[in-house]
């Protein structure tokens, strides 16, 4: 087995344990525990079966049960992510006891020491998770399950994994007045772990970069040509109505370069399997930051592991500017091409801007915009376009420190600006 493998999955085991710990922190905070183990830590209430025993057994069920929903292709196609749910489970099940027991010192007195074991809970499930979604190697099974559900369904992986937990939430309440004559095990606990542990692993997961080179995840994508030539290549980001598709056609034809950018729309169609129709209306539209942070507890980074169409359309995308820029000196426009090829040697990042006004009278006299529909239009892919790029680069939007030249294409002619960028590019870079 390749080294770099073998750490990922010890480090996999390592996240595992630490999940575990969390929740058993979580549910000795006696505020409720974690949506995913409500039923489980029910059923060892009124049981003399303990969590993580239950935890076995009912991971063991969903592996038993995707065996119904999956084709004979998809599993042959996945068959080691599936066949490694089983010894996941087990070890996940043993893991939850170990910690229960590690933690039996812990016995929370009074509310507010309550609340405070279940934000150290919700931390410690965070890191963990956080550091599985890093590695990505495997899945443990209720993730894995809701997968298998949202393939055979066609619906967002993330909505399913949000109907899934509410889902196990109410069988935990139902099994609870059925056995014990009232709610226990689901309390307010129970909604702030399903609510605060996505936006924390979303704050937490750019630190594990730290791991990259340990783990070669997420490696520069940059390749140098095989000729030992290193061409240059143009990335232009823009604000809507800035003129930045048009300054591109400008560069393109002035300098003999490649020029993509509504290519990608058919490119990143072909890519995804998705119709192009759906990439042309979603290619840069994501639900809310918080709704988001909540999916992100189900291991979104990584594309095998996510069927959010977001999620595949990014990755397909970024896949195909790192194919265009390995086959020769071009400009992209948009892409978060900057951020895919910042690694790369000899990229000139541009980034254009505009004042509303001149924004507004280019979507007017250029675009085919009505004076009313203008600035609502700006204002609103502005915002999906800022959302999308710092959603998943981690960057700020038209920071200046990632780019080598920012132009305003308001107060400056386009026919400038091209000579301005022709002349940057003929001279970089720097010698």
């Amino acid at each position: 087995m390749d080294k770099y493998l073998f750490r990922r999955y010890v480090l996999f085991v390592v996240s595992l344990f630490i999940n575990a710990f969390g929740i058993a922190f979580i549910t000795k905070a006696l505020l409720g525990t974690s949506p995913i183990t409500s039923v489980t830590y029910v059923l060892s209430m009124c049981t003399v079966w303990t969590m993580g025993q239950w935890t076995i057994l009912l991971n063991l069920l969903f592996v038993l049960c995707e065996l119904f929903l999956m084709t004979r292709r998809e599993l042959k196609s996945d068959l080691r992510t599936y066949l490694l749910q089983i010894p996941i489970s087990l070890c996940f099940g043993l893991f939850i006891d170990c910690s229960m027991n590690m933690l039996r010192w812990l016995q929370p007195v009074g509310y507010f020491i309550q609340l405070l074991s279940l934000v150290v809970g919700c931390i410690i499930l965070a890191v963990g998770i956080a550091l599985e979604v890093k590695v990505g190697v495997a899945m443990v099974s209720g993730e894995y399950f809701v997968k298998v559900i949202a393939q055979r369904f066609r619906q967002e992986f993330g909505y399913v994994k949000l109907g899934f937990d509410v889902t196990l939430v109410v069988l935990a309440c139902t099994l609870s007045l059925v056995f014990m004559d009232g709610v226990y095990g689901v309390r307010e606990g129970t909604v702030v772990a399903a609510l605060v542990v996505g936006p924390i692993v979303h704050f937490i997961s750019p630190y594990y970069r730290v791991l990259d080179d340990w783990i070669k995840v997420g490696e520069a994508a940059a390749t140098v040509p095989a000729s030992g030539e290193e061409y240059k290549i143009i990335t232009i980001a823009r604000e809507y109505g800035s003129g930045g598709h048009l300054l591109g056609e400008m560069l393109a034809r002035d300098l003999g370069l490649k020029l993509y950018d509504r290519e990608f729309i058919r490119l990143a169609a072909q890519k995804s399997g998705m119709d192009e129709d759906y990439v042309l209306k979603n290619e840069q539209s994501i639900p809310s930051f918080w709704l988001k942070c909540i999916f992100a507890q189900s291991g979104k980074n990584s594309l095998e592991h996510s069927l959010s169409p977001d999620d595949v359309l990014f990755v397909a995308e970024s896949h195909i500017v790192q194919e265009l820029a390995a086959k020769g000196p071009c400009i992209i426009v948009g892409r978060c091409a900057d951020f895919v090829l910042k690694d790369r040697p000899n990229v000139l990042k541009v980034f254009c801007y505009s004042d509303q006004a001149s924004a507004v009278r280019r979507c007017t006299e250029e675009y085919g915009l009505s004076p009313e529909q203008a600035l609502p239009e700006i204002k609103r892919i502005n915002h999906n376009r800022i959302t999308h790029y710092e959603y998943y680069t981690g960057r700020k939007w038209g920071d200046p420190h990632h780019y080598d030249l920012l132009v305003n294409t308001g107060t400056t002619d386009l026919a400038v600006v091209c000579n301005l960028v022709k002349e940057f590019y003929r001279h970089w870079p720097r010698g």
